[in-house]
């Protein structure tokens, strides 16, 4: 949505301004309607206003223009601290996260996790991420309206268990799903209220608690039953990527670690991708051009072109809408300059819905990233500069598998024509309706 309120601004010292509805109010509007908020506050303040959270207390900017977003993404990160902006995520990550690491800690972590996660390891997942994109969408009903946002979290369910934890054992994935499905599907009451330890006496937060020290448990043992088995330059899983590093390295991660990034990589790579997928095949569904084009690239390999379709789709509906870094001094962001102790969010949602930078941003149209790369900042699904996601490459390789699956087999097409809202779901925004498609044999 362009800006009206223009993108110039005076320099300054402080925070823009924002909203003088109370804080509580602003933190259920951002809590739950964020995606309908930020474009109001955007056209009433322009580029850059402020916000103030109860839960947790904090003030907050959010800012829009690549050029600011250049300069947070680009500051030290001694400055501006993702671990800390995520800090709300603590109880449910694990305290040894990357997502909440910050400085010589994340540096390190990130060197560790960065060999499951290159060029040579994405290609030894392929075939099996293909294997249960096909076993799972043989089973679509035929010809009856079903949410496909559920199948796409099954699929990405199964991802996690046998290509991320490296699980295929029948009896383990049996104990392993329910605890999964309980950890990722956190909601926001659950998550603020996880910090008091009184509550996780009480439902759901000790549901959640038990879920939690159950799946470690599982974990702990089959990291030690991966070292005794001795196979592990063998198996292609991320786990045993992630206990080779552990074993070739002096600061390798301990078992604590290990398990708190698995967990990082459920919750971060499971909800996620499956919203995407949903869109992506929402909008192909409704646009039955752009569905003959990327049913023609899955028949013929292109996967380029499916690849387009997920990244186009990420634009016009970005799962998280927002990313978080707190300042621990002063920083100058669009000649202004805010203190220490701000929480600034680049709006991914405001940036993708911009026309200045994406043309007619409403349309869904796949051969915008086909023709050429966005400009800097201008497409941010997965953040940007040192913190950018370590997992980017595998999420899009897994949506784009999954979509050639789905369109090798499936003709689709929507139960009703108009659109799906967004619903603010957990921290990711999911279609209101779960993305309710029709499906025929091709």
């Amino acid at each position: 949505m362009p800006n009206t309120a223009g993108r110039s601004r005076s320099p300054g010292t402080g925070t823009p301004p924002g909203p003088r509805l109370p804080a509580s109010v602003q933190t259920v509007l951002y809590s739950r309607y964020r995606h309908r908020l930020f474009p109001l506050l955007r056209r009433r303040y322009g580029d850059a206003f402020a916000l103030r959270l109860t839960a947790p207390p904090r003030h907050m900017v959010v800012i829009c223009d690549p050029d600011d977003i250049r300069q947070v993404f680009a500051a030290s990160p001694e400055v501006a601290h993702a671990g800390k902006g995520n800090g709300i995520m603590g109880p449910a990550l694990g305290m040894r996260s990357i997502l909440l690491a910050d400085g010589d800690e994340h540096r390190r972590a990130r060197r560790l996790l960065v060999p499951a996660f290159s060029g040579a390891a994405l290609r030894g997942y392929e075939a099996l991420v293909a294997d249960l994109a096909r076993a799972e969408v043989v089973r679509w009903p035929r010809t009856t309206a079903f949410p496909v946002h559920r199948r796409m979290q099954a699929v990405t369910l199964e991802v996690i268990l046998q290509v991320v934890f490296g699980v295929t054992d029948a009896a383990k994935l049996a104990a392993l799903r329910p605890l999964v499905r309980t950890i990722a599907d956190i909601g926001p009451v659950t998550l603020l209220g996880l910090p008091f330890h009184a509550l996780r006496l009480v439902d759901p937060w000790r549901r959640y608690a038990r879920a939690r020290r159950e799946l470690h448990e599982l974990l702990q043992a089959e990291i030690v039953e991966r070292r005794r088995e001795g196979d592990l330059t063998e198996r292609v899983d991320v786990l045993s990527h992630l206990l080779r590093a552990t074993a070739d390295e002096e600061d390798g991660f301990t078992d604590e670690e290990l398990r708190d990034q698995m967990v990082t990589l459920l919750l971060a790579g499971h909800e996620t991708t499956a919203t995407a997928l949903a869109w992506s095949l929402h909008d192909l569904a409704r646009d039955p051009a752009e569905l003959r084009t990327a049913q023609q690239a899955a028949d013929l390999g292109d996967d380029a072109h499916l690849t387009a379709v997920v990244r186009e789709s990420l634009r016009l509906k970005p799962v998280v809408h927002e990313i978080a870094r707190q300042l621990t001094e002063p920083l100058d962001v669009g000649g202004r300059l805010l203190p220490a102790g701000i929480t600034v969010l680049p709006a991914i949602g405001l940036v993708h819905a911009d026309a200045a930078h994406h043309p007619t941003p409403d349309r869904f149209h796949p051969d915008r990233f086909l023709s050429g790369q966005p400009a800097a900042n201008t497409w941010i699904p997965f953040g940007g500069g040192v913190r950018r996601c370590l997992g980017a490459g595998f999420a899009l390789m897994e949506a784009t598998i999954v979509l050639r699956e789905v369109l090798r087999h499936h003709h689709l097409a929507p139960d009703r024509p108009r659109r799906e809202r967004q619903r603010a779901h957990n921290v990711t925004l999911v279609p209101a309706r779960g993305s309710r498609l029709v499906v025929s044999a091709r």
